[in-house]
């Protein structure tokens, strides 16, 4: 019998969002391969399934139901996964075998502090806090707005350069295991190229508020993507985002489409994980801004969904975070932090695709695969 290794993450609460949902079975997926039985663990309450004016709906909460159930039974995680309800109910595992399952495992892995519940977490003697948004959960520490950090024994980030010289996210005093976003190689095969556009899903704003942080602004993707509205009439390709953006964000919408961008609603076209490396395989490289907040502070930070663009040999234009210290650049992957540098980034890619292809596929080989990443990460907190 596989000794199960939990993972705790959001995924019921984003119906329709296939590359959300496959940024963490990457992770489970990965455990898998380690030879381990990942336990995906989810949690839904009446605030997360709401209606447009913010009240909490039946129908949403049946929607964010369904896609769990359909996303980890498409994803083989049928019978190892739990998604716990607010009534007390729970889809998948029952409580009792959960709390089994954790109190057997060498870890419980929580991605942003997301559980929450005091009997599932104290059922592991080690558990590990996953940071994937890294300055949000720091900054909201030290600030004194929340703090998720606590009641875990390790912590682990996607900000590589936390805790190096130049980074400018506060450790908190902890020791952070850095880790790159996992990727399962066999499921993002290099393919012919398909196209020349360069394409990206993302969100507008997300999830979090910007952090105001002694006399700074840290802020979101918005912020850096009118810094570089103009580039599509710098290059002479196609840019296509697929960007979650509301309606009361028409004028940066306009602005946007003004300068060549086009706009397409990311679940119409990567309305699941299948859909989404679909969106990617057509692709022909990948236009990668990043949050405002990751920029700033030289985090390190790099994308979970520009690890599956290099993995499938699309590749990467990214924004610059810092991830350039330990990253190789150049071939396949190349960094910017001006227009002028990502428009010849763009004009490099489109110059020689094929070279930049090959390298972008060795690059997910040596630095994402999850076998890879998450066999380092089990190591940097000792359970392997």
């Amino acid at each position: 019998m596989k000794t199960p290794l939990p993972i705790a993450a959001s995924i019921a609460q984003r119906p329709g969002y296939g590359g959300h949902a496959s940024a963490f079975l990457q992770y489970a997926l990965g455990l898998r391969q380690l030879g381990y039985e990942p336990i995906l663990i989810d949690r839904l309450s009446a605030e997360m399934a709401i209606d447009a004016e913010g009240r909490p709906c039946p129908a949403a909460r049946r929607a964010a139901i369904e896609w769990f159930e359909r996303v980890t039974e498409l994803a083989g995680l049928r019978g190892s996964c739990a998604l716990l309800l607010d009534d007390g109910q729970t889809i998948g595992l029952g409580r009792e075998r959960l709390i089994d399952a954790i109190a057997a495992a060498p870890c419980l892995i929580d991605v942003m502090g997301f559980l929450g519940d005091e009997e599932l977490l104290g059922a592991s003697e080690l558990r590990v806090f996953l940071d994937v948004d890294p300055g949000f959960p720091q900054l909201w520490r030290e600030l004194g707005q929340a703090d998720l950090l606590s009641g875990h024994h390790r912590h682990a980030t996607v900000g590589a350069n936390l805790g190096r010289p130049g980074c400018e996210i506060p450790d908190c005093g902890i020791d952070w295991i850095g880790l790159r976003p996992p990727v399962v190689l066999e499921q993002w095969p290099a393919a012919p190229r398909a196209s020349s556009a360069f394409t990206s899903v993302c969100s507008w704003r997300g999830p979090y508020a910007p952090i105001e942080c002694e006399g700074r602004r840290l802020g979101l993707r918005a912020h850096e993507l009118r810094r570089f509205a103009e580039l599509p009439r710098r290059v002479e390709a196609e840019f296509v985002l697929a960007l979650d953006i509301e309606t009361a964000d028409g004028r940066d919408a306009d602005l946007l489409a003004g300068h060549g961008w086009q706009l397409r609603d990311p679940r119409a076209l990567a309305g699941a994980p299948a859909a989404y490396r679909e969106l990617i395989r057509r692709s022909g490289a990948e236009i990668a801004i990043a949050k405002n907040i990751y920029v700033a502070t030289r985090s390190g930070w790099f994308s979970d969904r520009s690890a599956c663009f290099l993995a499938s040999g699309r590749p990467v234009l990214c924004q610059d975070t810092g991830f350039r210290e330990t990253l190789p650049v150049g071939e396949g992957l190349l960094a910017f932090a001006t227009l002028e540098e990502a428009v010849e980034g763009a004009n490099s890619i489109l110059g020689d695709w094929a070279r930049h292809s090959r390298a972008a596929r060795e690059i997910a080989e040596e630095h994402f695969d999850a076998r890879k990443v998450l066999d380092g990460l089990l190591s940097g907190i000792g359970v392997r």
